[in-house]
């Protein structure tokens, strides 16, 4: 057992610290926490020594891309300690008990190990693919719905150090606090006024303002702080026992989860029915809920999974990029050009692309050679504008003279003048 003094170390604390230099964006709070490292790494030493450590107020913002977001991030000191935990004790004690299936937030895993467990049970199911079926399941707003006592009821059961659990308490129960939803409506208010006054499209406006009005807030005793380390490994292990139940009782030989996004692949339909019937008893007890993207699935029709479209198609699996995703990358696309290619560099390598990026490029070649006709049909308005102008009235006035010239012949040559 990981005792809480193993964990109070200056050597670890600054292990950690390197740790987060590495991945941290804001590098001024970087600036000003190393002016006093020293004092600070005695402060955190001390405070964790003593059992005097609270958790500070997080600094809450919006983030845009993929999606809109609501994000917590805590202060350096509470970064490290976060870590400390994290590393040494909490991650430690939970790891053994995974299964490989589990493949988010884990070292050597990810999104690349969730792929490739998909690509692999789809293969080995290769001569019998177009009467396979997939049960795709997705849990309703997780991180926000994740029960503190429940929680704590699964963290009580492991071993592990009294005084670390209370520490791993703490910094879930930090969601409590009032200021967080105070926070977090003040900037949807603000975000929804920008949008409002920016010059999309009213169906645009519409779609995003009802995504910001449908962005949760922290009910008391609920939800795990989005950003948090801690955060990550505790939503990774409070679906275990789920996952060692599909695996053991349900006896599904191919399930791969990821974080609160996971899929069953099985040939009969029935049963996968039977077993989602199962699995929201199971999350019932947990206290959450399947949400609509919950489907049953045929093969051949194609299933959403880690941010990619899987297809079979004549006995083989393609592995495409979604609908959403092929819209978003064009709409930026549009705005930004070929940079957005360079971003989505990483999803776009994975999947087969070639259409969609050749799409893209020949609508940008296309659109530029628009732009470039109107921008030559500009330039010669531009240039032979004073030269027409000058003809149209020289035409006018020439006109002008041709009317008179009539007029006064009409008036020679009438009757009356006889």
């Amino acid at each position: 057992m990981i005792k809480y003094d193993d964990i109070v170390d200056y050597y670890k604390i600054n292990t950690v610290y390197k740790k987060i230099c590495q991945s941290t964006e804001h590098k001024r709070k970087l600036i000003y926490f190393e002016l006093y490292k020293f004092s600070n790494f005695i402060y955190i030493y001390r405070v964790l020594n003593e059992r005097i450590y609270t958790h500070g107020n997080y600094n809450v913002f919006m983030i845009k891309y993929p999606k809109h977001r609501i994000i917590m991030s805590e202060n350096l000191i509470d970064k490290i300690v976060n870590h400390l935990v994290s590393t040494y004790a909490l991650f430690p004690t939970i790891e053994p008990k995974l299964i490989e299936a589990n493949v988010a937030t884990r070292v050597g895993k990810g999104l690349d190990k969730g792929i490739e467990l998909t690509k692999k049970y789809l293969n080995k199911m290769r001569d019998n693919l177009e009467n396979v079926y997939v049960l795709k399941c997705d849990i309703n707003k997780y991180f926000y719905n994740i029960d503190h006592e429940v929680l704590f009821q699964k963290l009580d059961k492991l071993e592990m150090d009294k005084e670390i659990l209370d520490l791993i308490k703490g910094i879930v129960s930090s969601t409590n606090n009032d200021y967080v939803n105070q926070k977090i409506a003040k900037i949807v208010d603000t975000e929804i006024k920008n949008i409002k006054a920016s010059n999309r499209n009213l169906r645009d406006k519409e779609i995003l303002i009802t995504k910001l009005s449908n962005i949760p807030k922290y009910m008391p005793g609920k939800g795990l702080p989005i950003g948090n380390m801690t955060s990550q490994i505790l939503a990774i292990f409070y679906l275990n026992d789920l996952d060692h139940f599909i695996k053991e009782k349900l006896r599904i030989k191919y399930y791969v989860r990821y974080m609160d996004d996971f899929v069953l692949f099985h040939e009969d339909r029935e049963y996968l029915k039977y077993c989602k019937g199962e699995i929201e008893k199971k999350l019932k007890d947990l206290k959450l809920v399947l949400n609509k993207k919950t489907q049953i699935a045929k093969l051949t029709t194609g299933f959403v999974f880690l941010g990619y479209r899987f297809l079979v198609k004549n006995k083989k699996v393609h592995m495409l990029a979604s609908k959403s995703m092929k819209k978003k990358i064009k709409k930026r696309y549009k705005k930004e050009g070929k940079i957005i290619l360079d971003r989505y560099n990483g999803y776009l390598k994975r999947c087969k692309s070639g259409r969609l990026v050749y799409s893209m490029k020949y609508y940008k070649k296309l659109n530029n050679k628009r732009k470039m006709l109107r921008n030559i049909e500009d330039i010669e308005n531009t240039i032979l504008e004073p030269t027409l102008n000058k003809n149209k009235t020289i035409k006018v006035k020439e006109e002008k003279r041709e009317m008179e010239f009539k007029e006064v012949k009409q008036e020679e040559f009438s009757f009356d003048n006889f």
